[in-house]
């Protein structure tokens, strides 16, 4: 027995037809923007990064109009743009939440409990990788390494950082985002929505009043190694203990209960980081004992 083309998902119908146009009020706008991200490059198509971000910011996502348009604007074929577009992955191919929620599942932040988080969101959300969820607030996706290994496992929201997350404080989170509650990155400035953050990332000033003043820097235990550079003194610790400080004991002392560590605010800027308890020391993801650093 044979399958029609149709049955097995084959078009063998008409060619799909040209991107609709954008509205004339909507083009005009942004052929506005264009041209002022264009007049920062030598060669024009040096700016199709930026206008993708553009044209990502009118629509949340980039689609077969706003290809059309950055080819126009600069000059090259839909295929040159689609080759690009599809190669970067902060360029959405299809709609998306307000707030792009990307966990790390990159080898440490896996490790740390990366693949938990993202396990645990899947399920509290109800959404797989990639997916958006019902009030079309969160997307939820694995990412790759974001280059805050000395806080993993690491939580992206819109490209801000969320540091020494566990679990519990991911849904906490994502919980917060849904219901429109105020959130702060651990590094960065307070979170937009992903439109506005594609505009930004195409090169325009984040007009927040304080954002700017807001905006984040490494944290200080990715500048470690810089301060040994200059020859100035090592911390005697990188991050605090998870029980409460150094201890010695002899093997005979009788077992003394140690104060719980309680990080100040400048350890932790934002109210969603987990009090250093990561997803290693949960117990419904056991990741082995917790060692005393250096042991």
């Amino acid at each position: 027995m044979t399958t029609s083309s149709s049955e097995r998902g084959v078009s063998l119908g008409m060619p799909e037809l040209p991107a609709p146009a954008y509205p004339d009020d909507v083009r005009a706008r942004l052929e506005a923007d264009a041209r002022e991200v264009i007049a920062r490059y030598p060669d024009s198509r040096s700016a199709l990064l930026p206008l993708l971000h553009l044209v990502q910011s009118e629509e949340g996502h980039v689609t077969r109009t706003g290809m059309q348009f950055c080819a126009d604007m600069l000059g090259l074929t839909t295929a040159e743009v689609t080759a690009v577009a599809t190669f970067y992955t902060m360029y959405r191919r299809k709609p998306s939440g307000d707030y792009q929620v990307g966990v790390c599942t990159n080898t440490l932040c896996a490790v740390m409990g990366g693949d938990a988080i993202f396990e645990t969101l899947q399920e509290h959300l109800g959404v797989g990788n990639g997916e958006t969820t019902d009030d079309g607030k969160v997307t939820l996706e694995h990412i790759e390494c974001n280059a805050a290994c000395d806080f993993a496992p690491v939580v992206m929201v819109n490209w801000e950082f969320f540091d020494n997350q566990s679990p519990a404080s991911a849904r906490r989170l994502v919980d917060d985002l849904r219901a429109g509650r105020p959130v702060q990155p651990t590094r960065g400035a307070r979170l937009c929505t992903f439109k506005e953050t594609a505009r930004i990332l195409a090169g325009f000033p984040d007009e927040r009043p304080g954002a700017v003043e807001e905006g984040g820097s490494a944290g200080p235990a990715s500048l470690v190694g810089l301060r040994l550079a200059r020859g100035e003194a090592a911390p005697a610790r990188v991050v605090h203990p998870r029980d409460g400080g150094p201890h010695e004991a002899g093997p005979h002392d009788e077992p003394q209960e140690r104060a719980v560590h309680e990080p100040s605010p400048a350890e932790h800027l934002s109210s969603h980081d987990a009090p250093q308890d990561t997803s290693a020391s949960d117990p419904a993801h056991p990741a082995g004992p917790t060692a005393e650093e250096g042991e």
